[in-house]
């Protein structure tokens, strides 16, 4: 189908990225899993969270392809998922109205789960809405200046596990910052493949990602390192924090990794890299699911 004849439905699909939305989840149900396996797990507030994820993870997505087309770091040089702004298929006021009302629907169920955990959620769901613009808005786009990976790492990891798990045990804990830690390296991991991918393109346009600070080079062994701290967390977790042998599931799916490396490491042609994306993608959703259900049929 020509990009001319993409249905409106279609184009705003494919602006939303239904295909990320599973690794926004994976946070949400291991800090769920968590509370389950400690005893303080509550359906509402675990529920709300998952919702709000999502909503942020919508919002994040419609964001970058508005924002990326503002800057001019989408072009027809992309190699790529089709940028609907870009492209042509929604204009650039329509995904700024979208974008604000994902928000809106975001902070709506922030309103609950402050009700529910007070203050502190306040500070997470504004820094999380703030950011999620941030990234790759304002006067300071987090991408461009190489903090996209800082960004990952702590709201698709450290702060969604923990703020999880606080909504249903009203109290933060260590160990969910460690089970935050290592979602949120597989998660970066994500991002690190789209910015190799993306390193030539978002060099000329000014974007100054990890990937084009580091290099290639570097950027591959990051992406090993943040595999490797994804497998050993649950390892982490039986030895300080008592968890289930069960959680050695997780590590599992990390494995799964080795095909997308081989890509990362062996590639020569951006486009190669395409396929790495969706499965590293699929490797963080499953690691969220076996980590989450292992902590949750053990307590």
């Amino acid at each position: 189908m020509e990009v001319s004849a993409v249905p409106r439905i279609t184009a705003w699909l494919l602006a939303i990225r239904p295909k990320t939305l599973p690794a926004a989840a994976a946070p949400v149900l291991i800090g769920a899993g968590l509370a389950g396996y400690r005893g303080v797990f509550a359906l509402l507030p675990a529920a709300a969270a998952l919702l709000g994820a999502l909503l942020i993870q919508v919002a994040t997505n419609l964001a970058n392809d508005y924002f990326d087309f503002v800057h001019g770091a989408d072009t027809a040089e992309r190699v790529g998922p089709l940028r609907v702004t870009q492209a042509g298929l929604i204009a650039a006021a329509d995904m700024r109205r979208g974008m604000l009302l994902a928000l809106a629907a975001a902070f709506s169920v922030g309103v609950y789960l402050v009700w529910v955990g007070g203050w502190p959620i306040v500070v997470i769901g504004l820094a999380s809405l703030a950011c999620a613009v941030a990234y790759t808005g304002g006067p300071l786009p987090i991408a461009y200046h190489g903090l996209g990976d800082v960004f990952v790492f702590v709201f698709f990891g450290l702060v969604a596990v923990s703020g999880t798990y606080y909504v249903q045990a009203l109290a933060f804990s260590a160990e969910s910052l460690l089970a935050g830690a290592g979602v949120g390296a597989l998660s970066t991991a994500i991002l690190v493949v789209n910015n190799l991918r993306d390193l030539e393109t978002d060099a000329r346009a000014g974007k100054r990602t990890l990937a084009v600070r580091i290099g290639a080079r570097g950027t591959r062994i990051e992406y090993l390192l943040l595999l490797l701290t994804g497998a050993v967390v649950p390892v982490a977790g039986i030895a300080l924090h008592g968890w289930p042998v069960a959680v050695l599931t997780a590590p599992a799916a990390v494995a799964l990794a080795a095909l997308p490396a081989r890509r990362v490491l062996t590639f020569r042609d951006p486009r190669e890299l395409l396929p790495a994306l969706g499965q590293t993608a699929r490797v963080v959703a499953l690691y969220g699911l076996l980590l989450g259900a292992a902590l949750a049929a053990s307590g």
